[in-house]
């Protein structure tokens, strides 16, 4: 890649985004925990009280997660999915937790978070029904929105089930002004362009416009090659959806299965380098009961957050072939770079930094410091550096450089 192009693809990098939801949320990418990937629509408090979706359950991941440092580590929303309300709205047409699972009802739930000092999430959809087949907002968006809001829920996740594709930025827009209308901050996520892909290319200004952050394709399941797909979605439609995140509004890949049971250590370290490059919310579904030290150090591990919340506000991008190279442009004249080592046979193998494409403006000098698979300071580098980083096969090596040559201005942005 010559110099010139070189500049330019930062250059592009760099540029502003769309113009975000004008709400002040999600000026960083959201932290918190969802429950749907590890717990998904179970529903039987009967014969499995701990992990059915309760009241309980979310009390239990509050307590956890301020106990277990994931609060201080900068995890702050607890979130609901879908499974939560009963069957039937109110004799005010308003949407209602299941009485038996909810008894205290959301609002007590919430109140219950909040002194925890966290926030809390909840799940409704655009359509008539939600996916698990419970009560839809379509009709109800600005009495479902008001509700949120005299609930004081802090977040909404809106699907996409069960409505015509074409009617799809209609309903989300709605929801949007209905939540502004309510004058309480609530955070948007929304999964239009999901469902409007199969269909058409969706309009990102328009997403962008109305969102806080908007899932683009197949939900994650506790498996590498879930991972893989999501990553090579991504990557192949980068040209597309990487302008359209920063401050505000953000691509959202699904959530972190990191603590789970499908992946590797060298996957989950994949997973969460990876997402943080990618700028992308960090919900975790698991089980802050029972989790490993080690993934929870990885989910705690504070230089990777740092990249995730970088204030510069860009999403990374991919190039390579054997190799995958994810670099993200951040603040203060610094680059991280995450690289994935895509075979899944063998032992470790070697990669010149060299090889890193934007490695050319590591000149004359820069500072570059290893963080996954173990931090390391690896101390002054020269673009001329024989430098080779050892990568598990499907992990990451994840590294951050400091560019020391002020004149590189196209990477510098101060926080």
């Amino acid at each position: 890649m010559s110099k010139m192009l070189l500049l330019l693809v930062l250059l592009s990098l760099l540029s502003p985004a769309a113009e975000a939801l004008d709400n002040g949320l999600a000026l960083k990418p959201t932290m918190g925990w969802l429950h749907w990937e590890r717990f998904m629509c179970n529903t039987d408090c009967d014969t499995d009280p701990d992990n059915c979706i309760s009241e309980r359950l979310y009390m239990q991941m509050a307590d956890m997660m301020v106990k277990d440092g994931w609060k201080e580590a900068g995890y702050e929303y607890v979130c609901i999915d879908d499974c939560w309300p009963s069957y039937q709205r109110d004799a005010r047409g308003r949407l209602q937790a299941d009485p038996k699972r909810f008894p205290g009802g959301i609002k007590k739930l919430a109140d219950y978070v909040h002194s925890k000092g966290l926030k809390l999430g909840i799940y409704a959809d655009v359509g008539e029904k939600t996916c698990a087949g419970y009560p839809g907002s379509l009709g109800y968006y600005e009495t479902d929105a008001q509700t949120f809001a005299d609930w004081d829920v802090d977040l909404l996740k809106f699907d996409g089930c069960n409505l015509k594709w074409t009617l799809l930025g209609d309903g989300y827009i709605k929801m949007s002004e209905a939540l502004n209308k309510t004058g309480k901050s609530i955070l948007y996520s929304c999964e239009w362009p999901l469902y409007e892909w199969p269909f058409q290319k969706p309009n990102y200004t328009a997403i962008r416009e109305t969102c806080n952050h908007w899932r683009n394709f197949d939900d994650v399941f506790d498996s590498w090659n879930s991972i893989k797909s999501i990553l090579d979605w991504t990557a192949s439609h980068q040209d597309i959806i990487v302008p359209s995140a920063g401050p505000g509004g953000w691509n959202d890949p699904d959530m972190l299965v990191i603590g789970n049971f499908g992946l590797s250590h060298d996957q989950q370290e994949s997973q969460m380098a990876l997402w943080a490059i990618m700028a992308a919310p960090l919900l975790m579904s698991n089980d802050l009961r029972d989790i490993c030290p080690r993934s929870k150090e990885l989910l705690q591990n504070k230089r990777i957050i740092e990249i995730s919340q970088d204030s510069l506000g860009r999403q990374g991008h991919r190039s390579g072939n054997n190799f995958e190279v994810w670099e993200r442009p951040l603040s203060k004249n610094r680059l991280a770079v995450a690289v994935l080592n895509l075979q899944e046979i063998g032992g470790p193998r070697g990669f010149a930094i060299s090889g890193v494409p934007s490695w050319k403006v590591c000149d004359p000098l820069c500072n570059v410091t290893l963080i996954l698979p173990q931090y390391k300071e690896m101390g002054v580098q020269t673009k001329e550096s024989k430098l080779i980083l050892k990568v598990n096969p499907s992990g990451t090596a994840l590294i951050n450089v400091i560019l020391k040559d002020v004149s590189i201005n196209f990477l510098h942005q101060t926080a």
